[in-house]
């Protein structure tokens, strides 16, 4: 069984897992329209994922994390060879969004195992929502995000 992790503001909880976010603006992985939920391998990822979009660190008090337990079976991993050569690149390439939206489409998974932009040999999961696969990820939370206050000197 794999886990993987989900930072959300408090106030999104109910939330967390609809996928109305990246349906709403798009993602790196996906365009408008298309519902796909991202959890990280790591809790430090997912952590880093939210702190590389928030301006005041002081603002992760108000956030919670959730874990998604999965079978790896219900995962494909993203061939990296067929990243273009500015993935990593922000805003993200239309490319990568192209990758993300095919993938959705075609639903040949429940998840996808995507590389992190923000840290190289870690990596993020896309659930697809849709999927009608999707109830065999168990979901628990939320937990209130408890990191060291010492980090950003936050609490």
């Amino acid at each position: 069984m794999l886990r993987a992790w989900r930072i959300v503001k408090k106030k999104h909880a109910a939330h967390a897992f609809d996928g109305e976010g990246a349906r709403l603006y798009g993602s790196r992985w996906s365009t408008p329209g298309n519902r796909v939920v991202f959890v990280s391998e790591t809790l430090s990822l997912a952590i880093l994922e939210v702190l590389v979009h928030l301006h005041m660190s002081p603002a992760l008090r108000h956030y919670v994390v959730f874990t998604g337990d999965f079978s790896e079976e219900l995962v494909q991993v993203l061939d990296k060879s067929r990243l273009p050569k500015n993935w990593r690149h922000f805003p993200a390439p239309p490319e990568t969004q192209a990758l993300g939206d095919d993938w959705i489409e075609s639903a040949p998974s429940l998840l996808l195992r995507v590389p992190s932009a923000i840290v190289p040999g870690e990596h993020n999961y896309l659930i697809n929502r849709s999927h009608p696969q999707f109830s065999q990820v168990s979901i628990a939370g939320p937990k209130p995000l408890d990191i060291d206050g010492r980090v950003f000197r936050y609490k």
